[in-house]
This record gives structure tokens, sequence and C-alpha cells, in this order.
């Protein structure tokens, strides 16, 4: 029996080694495989831990559809045993018994569709809670604003009328009289206030009393809502969501429209102030053409002028060219002779005039000698 048993491990252990795929891969190949194994275990462990919580959650009663599953499916201590006794079994029976321990889709769906309702009811919880600590703490704080402002109010006050108005101005002590007036006041003052209070808390409550009434002639009447009024509540509230959330994706749509919208619009803009300033530039341009064009003309006009005046000059001398009539040769000989005579007579005159300038410049300086000779005699013969 112990040979027997040898050989049948021995046996064991090589058809393992022979069955074993593991063998044939890289390391590179093996760490691949270990990594998609430890992604694999990452999101079974997060299933877990939600079906666990799931589990801790739910009634008893909503547990009929997996409790069946459950007792179908072999548990892990057998599954070890099974293993541990024999590892020639198939490839095969070892996959459907994993499925079988698995979780269905639809199953993990509704598991997760339930988590979610839970956190949603979670978090408005929290929220709810949140919004009344809020509350509180405003109250608390408009509360202490107004005790705060009433103290302020009270201290300037007392300051007002007891420290600085009811001091004796002769002794310069306080006036008991006017603090007990002052006193006095303030408690009717807060006795009137507690009256009114208490009548608005009294009108507070016959309110609430009213209410509570309607509300239970309502319940009477059968208007009060239920839960399955709720439910359908809920069911048009997740179909306004969704027709929100498709609005939102519109809108979304529309807004990525409009910016785009908004981009041409913008370069459009700039091409259009471009084109404008070209325009005020060419209108500019424009208008000093047309400027110099009105000059050009004018010059224009003022040399058609001045060439009619320079045509009729033109003409007038051609004419008088036309009936110029050349001299005969002893005339003009003559003429030549007079020319040279009244030449001699022009130079013998500008002698003459030449010698009485001189003659006059001789005579000018012997006239201020003879002065000042006059001028120095008359001088000494008044000194002597």
């Amino acid at each position: 029996m112990a040979a027997e048993s040898e050989t049948l491990s021995v046996d064991t252990s090589t058809n393992e080694l022979q069955d074993d795929p593991l063998q044939d891969l890289t390391d590179e190949q093996l760490y691949t495989l270990l990594e998609e194994t430890v992604r694999a275990n990452e999101v079974l462990a997060a299933e877990t831990q939600m079906f666990e919580k799931y589990l801790k959650r739910v009634e008893p009663k909503d547990l009929t559809g997996f409790q069946t599953h459950v007792t179908t499916t072999p548990s892990l201590s057998t599954m070890e045993n099974v293993r541990a006794v024999g590892r020639k079994r198939s490839k095969s029976r070892s996959s459907n018994m994993d499925k079988s321990l698995r979780l269905s889709a639809e199953q993990k769906c509704d598991i997760a569709q339930r988590e979610i309702e839970e956190l949603r009811e979670d978090i408005e919880k929290l929220k709810e809670d949140s919004e009344k600590v809020l509350d509180t703490y405003r109250a608390i704080m408009e509360e202490s604003d107004m005790r705060l402002a009433e103290t302020k109010k009270s201290s300037y006050e007392f300051e007002r009328d007891i420290v600085k108005g009811a001091v004796n101005a002769r002794t310069a002590k306080v006036i008991a009289e006017r603090v007990v007036r002052y006193f006095e006041d303030k408690l009717r003052s807060r006795d009137t206030l507690i009256e009114k209070l208490r009548l608005k808390n009294s009108t507070l409550k016959v309110q609430k009393k009213k209410l509570h009434m309607q509300l239970k002639q309502k319940e009477e009447m059968g208007e009060v809502l239920h839960e399955v009024d709720f439910n359908q509540l809920k069911i048009e509230n997740s179909q306004y969501l969704e027709k929100i959330d498709e609005r939102n994706q519109d809108l979304l749509r529309l807004k990525l429209m409009a910016g785009n919208t908004l981009q041409v619009l913008n370069m459009y803009k700039k091409k259009l102030h471009l084109l404008t300033m070209e325009s005020n530039r060419l209108k500019a341009d424009i208008e000093s053409r047309n400027e110099l064009s009105s000059r050009i003309d004018a010059e224009t006009d003022q040399v058609e002028e001045e060439r009619t005046k320079a045509e009729k000059i033109n003409r007038k001398l051609r004419q008088q060219l036309a009936d110029y009539r050349v001299p005969e040769v002893m005339e003009y000989v003559q003429e030549k002779a007079d020319l040279y005579e009244i030449q001699k007579k022009v130079k013998s005159w500008e002698r003459k005039v030449e010698i009485a300038c001189m003659a006059l410049k001789t005579h000018k300086k012997t006239w201020g000698q003879m002065r000042m000779a006059t001028s120095a005699g008359g001088g000494f013969q008044q000194w002597s």
C-alpha cells in the first residue's frame, strides 16, 4: 500500500507538472498575468465588500433569490477539500464551479442599484441633518446678534441717561431718582415686550392647531399621500431628472454652438473693423484725390486762359512780324550813325557829370573846412 501510494503521488506530481500551464510562460508574461490577477482580485474585493454591505442592510425577505442560489453552490471548505483530494479534475468543471460561486450580472446590477439608492437616501438624510444644524446655528447667531445689539443699545442709553445725564452738577454724583426711574422704564418696556411675544405665541398656537385640524381632515378624506404615491412621485422625479439631463445636454450643446458662433462673430467683427478702417482710409484718400483733381482742374482752367492769352499775343506778334518791313540800307546806315553820335553825346555828358560831381565834392569839402574854421574862431573870441 505504501508503494502504491508513493507511485500514486509520483504520478500525480508528474501529471501536475505536465498539466501546469505556467511552465511554458516567460517572466514578462507571468508578470502581466500577475498584474491582471491582482486587478481582478481588487475588483472582486470591491464587489465582495458591496455585497457584504448589502447583506447587512437588507431584510431577510429580500434575500430569497440569493439564498436559493447560495444553497445550490458548494461552500469554500468543501471546495478546498475537493481541490486537495483530486487536482486532476478538468478545467471546465473548475470554471463551472467558479461561475456558480459568482453572482450574475442582473444580481450585481440589482445590488449596485440598491446601494446607490441607499447612498442617495443617506446623502439626503445628511443634507437634512446638516440643514437643521445650520438653521440652528443661524438662529443662535441671529439671537446672539440681537442680544449683542440690545446690550450695546442698553449700554449706550445707560451711559447717556445715567452716567452722563443723571449727574448732579453741584455734587458731581448720580441722582438716585433718575436711576430708579430708568430701571422702572426698562422693566415696563420689557413687560410690554413679553406681553407682545405671549400674544404672538398664542396666535401661532392657534394657527398650529388649525393646521393640525386641516391635516386630520385631509387624512380622513384620503387626500394624504401614501407610499404608492411617493413611489409614483419618485418615478416621475427620475423621469423628469432624465429629461433635465437631456435638456442640460442640449443646453451644453447650444452653449458650445453659441461659443463657436461668438468666436466666428468676433472674427467677422475684427474683419469688419479692419475693413471699416480701410474704408475710412480710402475715403480720406478719395477726398484728397478729389481736392487734388479740383486744384488740377482750376490750374487747367488758368492754364487754358493763359494759353488763350498767349495765343492772342502770339497771333499779334505773328501779325506784327508779318507786317514788319525791313528799312533801306542808307536809312539803316543813317540810323546807325545817329546812334553813334547819341552814344558819344551820352559819354561826354557822363564825363561832364563826373567832373561836376568831383567839383561838388571839393566845394563841399572847402565849405566844411570854412564852417569849422568859423565855428572855431567864434569859440576862441568868446573864450577870450
